[in-house]
């Protein structure tokens, strides 16, 4: 019996066999650039928390574990490899799907908390591929072993092989793919790819057991409706606007807006509002960029040299540069540079700038450095967590000369059920420094003030007359309105515990909500 099954395991041809592998290989690839960049595709209405990568990360897997007990299931039914290559058409056509409906369903899933609704966008979206390409593993094993004493080898390279293609597809999509193409474009190449596997099939082995017209009529309608997204997405308009630039990042889809009068130009990251300027005054419009510039101004006795982690669109850092303060600045994100030098009057010949994570800059800076630390890094809707915890702060804190301060900008709140973060923050920067001191106004910015400075006071009371008349009476406010936290509705955040995410979730949730669906009627 083993000898007529070794016999019938040649019927495959060499040509047919590494074909075999080469599908699984792209296939593995495909899984790979639909989940991560499925991702990338919901942040701009989700954001980019861990509630996003969760709910992303479990449906792949639930898809995957579906599509291999359907694969296994259907191969045992029939091996015929023309039924494993309509799977994978299918796939195809549910990406470029994907690329004409995810802001329709993104935006319809908004009506739900965020872990809910980013969990049933990502399944919307992106379950029904990845469980059809995930059956490509357990039917090309039935299929290229009818010998029984060949089934732990054909398991093992298949996987492999498989195993391979994603890793391939993981480093294209995260090095490559992402800062040089938009989402959408990248979605379609990926269903072409896979649309050229099932023809590439059919020409060659299938076209004496397949239907020409519906694979045909298959690989047209996946062209169309991908060509259709991606068309939708460049054309968008606006009431009362018009896009100047968009282009993608490895942190998100960046874009600059400006009003038909020229005088308000907006630069946004996954649709948060990151700055908004005027190009006539070439002044902020923003309450938070004078905030950090002129609480760093009053609160330092002395003000010769500055850090500033996270550059926005170098507004805080350039104003500082030109009063003639030597500025470092370390900026993430190396896409937004450009942008800003473009559209925003940045010139990065007046600064030290430096591309990278802020806490592995902090880590090797020299002591004692700076008069003043300016922490204003978002990602997303919020600051990254790791540059929030006590050990961080004593990392800036050893930065900073004797006087030296740090100012921090945050989306805040001070209420019973939405203080988490202030709190904590408050309650963390009085573990490493002696004195803290908060302002805000109440439209959302929080900012701190900290020092090992006692008593810390302003001692350079600012010249408000100098901000753009439309935020004068918001900085005043801010300038005034010194407040206190409730310690009870936070805890000091670690490295080891700093649960951020979870516990100002619904604050991010509603930010986030409000402004993804303020772009609908711009």
């Amino acid at each position: 019996m083993s000898k007529k099954l070794a016999v019938a395991d040649a019927v495959l041809s060499v040509a047919l066999r590494r074909y075999l592998y080469l599908t699984a290989a792209v296939t593995g690839g495909a899984i790979m650039i639909i989940e991560i960049l499925g991702a990338k595709m919901l942040a701009p209405y989700f954001g980019t928390s861990h509630f996003v990568w969760t709910a992303q990360i479990a449906v792949t897997l639930v898809a995957l574990a579906a599509g291999y007990y359907a694969g296994g299931r259907l191969a045992d039914a029939s091996a015929k490899l023309g039924r494993l290559y309509v799977c994978i058409l299918l796939a195809a056509v549910y990406v470029a799907l994907s690329i004409a409906l995810v802001q329709s369903v993104a935006f319809w899933c908004l009506q739900f908390r965020l872990p809910i609704g980013s969990l049933m966008a990502s399944t919307f979206l992106f379950f029904v591929p990845l469980a059809l390409l995930a059956i490509t593993g357990p039917f090309l094993v039935r299929v290229v072993t009818l010998s029984v004493d060949k089934v732990g080898g054909n398991t093992g390279r298949l996987i492999s092989i498989g195993t391979v293609g994603s890793v391939v597809g993981t480093i294209l999509i995260g090095y490559v793919l992402v800062p040089l193409l938009p989402n959408s474009v990248t979605m379609f190449v990926t269903s072409a790819l896979l649309l050229a596997i099932v023809v590439a099939y059919y020409l060659v082995w299938g076209r004496r057991t397949e239907s020409g017209t519906a694979i045909a009529a298959g690989v047209v309608t996946a062209l169309l409706i991908g060509w259709g997204g991606i068309r939708r997405e460049s054309l968008a308009r606006y009431n009362e606007a018009r896009e100047i630039f968009r282009g993608n990042s490895n942190f998100g889809l960046l874009q600059v807006i400006e009003n038909k009068r020229g005088n308000n130009r907006l630069y946004l990251n996954d649709f948060l509002t990151q700055n908004t300027y005027d190009p006539h005054t070439r002044q902020s419009l923003s309450l938070f960029t004078y905030m950090l510039h002129y609480l760093a101004r009053a609160y330092a006795p002395r003000l010769d040299s500055a850090l500033c982690i996270g550059l926005g669109v170098g507004i805080v850092p350039m104003q500082l540069a030109l009063e003639g303060v030597k500025v470092d600045v370390i900026e993430i994100n190396p896409a937004v540079v450009p942008v800003a030098t473009r559209f925003f009057d940045f010139q990065p010949d007046k600064l030290g700038l430096h591309i990278g994570d802020g806490r592995a800059f902090l880590n090797q800076a020299a002591a004692q450095h700076y008069d003043a630390v300016v922490l204003d890094a978002f990602l997303g809707d919020s600051a990254p967590s790791h540059l929030m915890t006590s050990e961080a702060f004593r990392v800036m804190r050893r930065v900073l000369t004797p006087d030296g301060v740090l100012v921090i900008n945050i989306f805040g709140d001070f209420a019973a059920k939405k203080g988490f973060l202030t709190a904590s923050l408050d309650k963390t920067l009085k573990t490493v420094f002696a004195n803290v001191r908060i302002h805000a106004s109440g439209n959302g910015n929080v900012f701190f003030v900290a020092s090992a400075r006692s008593p810390l006071e302003i001692v350079h009371p600012p010249d408000l007359t100098q901000i753009h008349p439309t935020i004068r009476p918001s900085a005043e406010s801010a300038f005034a309105g010194v407040k206190t936290t409730d310690p009870q509705l936070g805890l000091v955040l670690t490295d080891d515990y700093n649960p951020i995410e979870f516990h100002d979730a619904p604050n991010r949730e509603a930010w986030r909500r409000s402004l993804a669906l303020s772009m609908k009627t711009l």
